[in-house]
């Protein structure tokens, strides 16, 4: 399959989300080491989740850029659950809707760029198999 605008985009904004949650397990981090963590065993086991997570939208990454499936299923199913993210951030107890929305917004433009790379990958693959 060859490289379009939609996929380079597209792994690109996964890229930054997963260098955002590196970013984040920094901050974790720096917060578990100056002590302002309520309990140590939780904060540690949270910094691990978001490394992995991290690495996992890396991942997503990498595959959506060599065109492959699961990067672009996985990539699709990291927006959903950014924007479920982003309606509790503007529609919780301490609620605000500027960072919901600033955390929706671009999920919502990188799962619409998935979306039509899947859709060209499915194209070039039935044109490939009508040969």
């Amino acid at each position: 399959m060859r490289t379009t605008p939609a996929t380079v985009l597209s792994a690109t904004l996964l890229c930054l989300e997963g260098l955002g949650l590196v970013a984040l397990a920094v901050w974790q981090l720096i917060a578990l080491t100056s002590g302002d963590t309520a309990s140590f065993a939780s904060a540690l086991a949270l910094i691990v989740l978001t490394v992995v997570g991290a690495v996992v939208v890396l991942a997503f990454a990498g595959g959506v850029l060599r065109g492959r499936s699961w990067g672009r299923s996985g990539g699709i199913v990291t927006q959903v659950l950014i924007v479920s993210v982003a309606i509790g951030a503007a529609t919780g107890e301490f609620a605000h809707p500027l960072t919901g929305l600033a955390i929706a917004a671009p999920a919502i433009i990188t799962f619409v760029l998935l979306v039509i790379v899947a859709r060209d990958a499915g194209r070039a693959a039935s044109v490939d198999e009508g040969e």
